[in-house]
């Protein structure tokens, strides 16, 4: 339905702030500020606030919400509500400045003793049908506001992805009787959310049945002796009346609640824009700083004219920006000769932006066209202190221009990815307004404030004890990958080309026999009309529905596979469509003229410190089947005088939670070089080493890597096909096993608990906010969390490492090999003939040898003409 007024018809827009605020908090996962204080909740409501004003361009709009004294209903009804759990700490925490955001965004906040948020919003909309020129919004997550739909008044259902507008016609629709109809409808049903009690036995149907023929609740008890209520259901009525009474009074919002305002004092005010901006600031809003253009926001927007909002389409009333503060310094457009000569020995901040290099020296700021680059080739050349944002961006810049970046410059980018893994790549103007409580606009020249935002960083990394992680892993890193991404990796276009054609020729085939067991032709990519073939023209039962029809994920399509020969034919054709499509057209589309890959390497992305690619994604190459496989066999090395020298560490996780464990069972299993999987077997299944059966090692094999991920007996048991019983006994006697690893993982996680991070060997911290929180699943997620980043982001660092001590002795060698791919626990080498194995030996020994441990890193390496081994 459509959201327009009647012209010249003014709105009101009425919030339900406790269901607006709920969704917001259970809808988003933990978010906190730097002072570890949740904003999640206050982000949504935030965002759905600014959305649903700029939709309907209110002129009066209220936020209402509960208060904890007891409400009138509770009096008189002791179990109202009685199964409902208190708000959680963490959401509460955040109640105080969600009703400050709302407040400065121009809404009227109100709340009274006695009464529920609900009948403040059907007071106040209550002014909509007293006349004839006001239409009231109320939004809400709740459904019994739709009672109070009218013709003045419109509820807008929140969803878990959108809003719907709910007028007579709509509700009617959905429920065939009239929104006032709702509370005689619980009169009769009850409601369990609200342990509204109903007539014992009568259920939705029945009511809606009754409520229907009869439409009120006095209608139904007037009408017991009819035909179409049975023996049985009078009964019921007869026994329940008095709940039934109880029930609507229960369900009935009041709209006359004494909110001693009139309507002129719920005028929406507009945004308190200095107000706002502070709080965002505060609560390292970022994002919304942006959103809302409050960047340098220094005053006040005046009072919105009412007189704009006149018609439907009437746009909102402009919001003034100034995206610099009078306080930033101007850029003083200059060449490359006159930034040389100012910068001497001086440490130099670097920004690109719009098409200008920003460059800053002391107090000294400077702007110069990307034409000048070639001739500030000096101040990259290694000698010079760099700031910069964004290392690897500013390397592929220069080298376009013909211009080398040596040395190492200071990212603040890796930075703030050192002090918390898991924000990611943090945005520049975040990190200004986090640390330096500055906001600055997108377009925002700021290389004036590197160096003390890199002073206030260094302050934090050092607290953190992990100056060791930024100087000697991450920031030299960023240099390795910039080389790596300009060189690339090497396909064989011709032999990817003729596998393409193999894998679409497939395709067809496969498309052509799934319509003749279809009995006709269909979009197999689309889940509607492939779930219409399987469930109501082939007549296969349904085991999962979503909101958009049946459910023909892979995991139900597996468990279907042995009823009908389709099943397994469309398997078959996803993943080849998906060889096709997502690598075979993709990467033949991504190299340039000589045939070489040129991935992205996030360097600042993934919360356990793991190296990620993209454009492309060259880590997610399949493995795992056979055809997937072929694909590697069209990575290549330069030329016939070159091959690739591969290098992958053996079960580094598991070796990593021997020594953080220091268990002296998987300890000694790992020095006597003994299959650690065929070990775990013999130990946990109580068998001889030498009666381990193939079965046997693979379940414990199952087990060991479940482990590392906190993995429970459900998930187990679902792996390996068993029941949750067994599963939970195999954990059991794993840990009674190896009781080294039981006390690492309640460790780890009260460690995590306490601190609010969980921190790896060389000290890269990952935040872990779901500890805190009192949903259980959510906590349980933390927990695992807990226990495995200390392994994967160690694993992580150590390959980084690796990297770094591979790329050094290359070059101190003088080898003519070089690194071109890195994937989690693998390295590959592109190295000539002559020197590969060198290159390989090389390999092993830094590899080998990138940490100190109880026990021994070991590392696979071989020499192929392809990728693929």
């Amino acid at each position: 339905m459509s959201l327009q007024k009647g012209k010249c018809m003014k709105s009101i827009l009425v919030i339900d702030g406790n269901s607006i605020l709920n969704r917001a908090f259970y809808g988003i996962r933990a978010l906190t500020n730097k002072d570890g204080r949740f904003t999640n909740a206050i982000y949504g409501l935030v965002n759905v606030l600014h959305r649903e004003l700029a939709r309907i361009k209110p002129d009066y709009a209220v936020i209402a919400f509960d208060r904890h004294a007891p409400t009138f209903r509770k009096k008189m009804y002791e179990p109202y509500k009685a199964n409902r759990h208190g708000m959680p700490e963490e959401l509460h925490a955040q109640l105080d400045d969600a009703k400050l955001c709302a407040e400065l965004m121009g809404l009227c906040r109100l709340e009274i003793d006695g009464y529920e948020a609900d009948d403040i919003l059907g007071t106040v909309a209550a002014f909509a049908d007293a006349g004839e020129d006001l239409h009231a919004y109320i939004l809400s997550g709740d459904r019994d506001l739709l009672q109070l739909i009218s013709p003045h008044v419109t509820v807008l259902l929140a969803g878990n992805t959108e809003t719907a507008p709910y007028d007579r016609d709509a509700f009617f629709e959905k429920y065939g009787i009239e929104p006032c109809q709702l509370v005689e409808l619980k009169a009769l049903m009850g409601d369990s959310s609200d342990n509204i009690p109903g007539v014992p036995g009568v259920g939705e149907k029945t009511a809606l049945r009754l409520i229907s023929a009869y439409k009120t609740l006095e209608g139904v008890y007037e009408n017991l002796d009819a035909s179409d209520i049975t023996k049985s259901l009078r009964a019921k009525l007869e026994a329940g009346r008095e709940l039934a009474e109880i029930s609507r009074t229960l369900a009935t919002i009041v709209r006359d609640v004494p909110i001693e305002k009139s309507l002129s004092e719920l005028a929406f005010r507009g945004t308190d824009r200095k107000g706002l901006r502070d709080k965002f600031i505060e609560l390292e809003f970022s994002a919304l700083l942006r959103k809302f253009h409050l960047e340098g926001a220094d005053q006040e927007a005046p009072a919105p004219d009412t007189e704009k909002n006149c018609t439907a389409d009437a746009p909102l009333p402009p919001v003034s920006t100034d995206a610099e503060k009078a306080s930033a310094p101007s850029y003083t457009a200059a060449t490359a000769a006159e930034v040389l000569a100012a910068c001497g020995d001086n440490a130099v901040s670097v920004l690109l932006m719009d098409e200008l290099l920003y460059l800053s020296v002391g107090k000294r700021h400077f702007s110069l066209s990307f034409d000048e680059t070639p001739a500030l080739a000096p101040l990259f050349d290694g000698t010079h202190t760099l700031l910069v944002y964004d290392g690897k961006a500013l390397f592929h810049f220069l080298s376009r221009h013909g211009v080398a970046l040596r040395g190492i410059p200071r990212d603040l980018m890796l930075y703030a990815y050192v002090i918390d893994a898991h924000s990611g790549t943090v945005p520049l103007s975040t990190l200004i307004t986090a640390y330096l409580g500055e906001s600055i606009g997108e377009a925002t020249p700021c290389t004036h404030l590197f160096s003390a935002l890199e002073a206030a960083l260094s302050a934090r990394i050092a607290a953190a004890s992990a100056t060791v992680l930024l100087e000697e892993i991450e920031l030299p890193l960023a240099m390795l990958l910039a080389r790596m991404e300009t060189h690339g990796f090497k396909i064989d276009r011709a032999g990817l080309a003729d596998f393409k054609e193999q894998l679409e020729t497939a395709m067809n085939t496969l498309m052509e026999r799934i319509y003749d067991m279809a009995g006709g032709s269909f979009n197999i990519n689309s889940p509607k009309q492939l779930g219409h073939v399987l469930f109501e023209k082939l007549g296969l039962p349904a085991l999962k529905k979503t909101k958009s029809g049946y459910s023909t994920d892979v995991e139900v399509l597996t468990q279907l596979r042995a009823i009908h020969p389709i099943v397994g034919e469309i398997l078959d054709y996803r993943q080849i469509a998906k060889l096709y499509a997502t690598y075979a057209v993709a990467l033949l589309r991504e190299a340039d003229e000589n045939d070489r890959l040129h991935t992205d390497f996030k360097q600042s992305l993934t919360a356990t410190g793991r190296l990620s690619s993209a454009e492309p994604n060259l880590q997610n190459i399949p493995i795992r089947t056979e055809l997937g496989r072929e694909m590697r066999r069209f990575f290549v090395p330069e030329n016939r005088d070159y091959v690739l020298v591969d290098a992958d560490y053996s079960q580094i996780e598991l070796r990593l939670l021997a020594h953080m464990a220091n268990d002296t069972r998987m300890l000694k299993a790992f020095s006597d070089g003994a299959d650690i999987h065929a070990a775990t077997a013999a130990e946990v299944f109580g068998v001889a080493p030498d009666e381990v059966t193939p079965t046997l090692r693979s379940r414990a094999k199952a087990v060991n890597f479940g482990i590392v991920y906190g993995i429970g007996a459900f998930s187990l048991a679902g792996d390996l096909g068993i029941t949750t019983g067994q599963a939970k006994a195999y954990i059991d006697s794993y840990l009674a096993t190896y009781p080294g690893i039981a006390t690492y993982m309640h460790d780890a996680v009260e460690s995590a608990r306490e601190s609010g991070y969980a921190v790896t060997l060389y000290g890269r911290r990952r935040s872990i906010p779901e500890l805190r929180v009192t949903n259980k699943n959510t906590q349980k997620f933390g927990e695992r969390v807990a226990m495995n980043s200390p392994l994967q982001g160690t694993a992580a660092d150590i390959i980084k490492i690796a990297m770094l001590r591979v790329d050094r002795r290359l070059a101190e060698e003088g080898l003519d090999a070089r690194l071109v791919m890195q994937v989690h626990d693998e390295l590959i080498v592109e190295a000539h003939r002559s020197v590969a194995d060198r290159v390989a030996a090389l390999l092993r020994e830094e590899m080998e040898n990138a940490a100190s441990l109880s026990v021994k890193l070991t590392v696979d390496v071989s020499i192929n003409e392809t990728w693929l081994f």
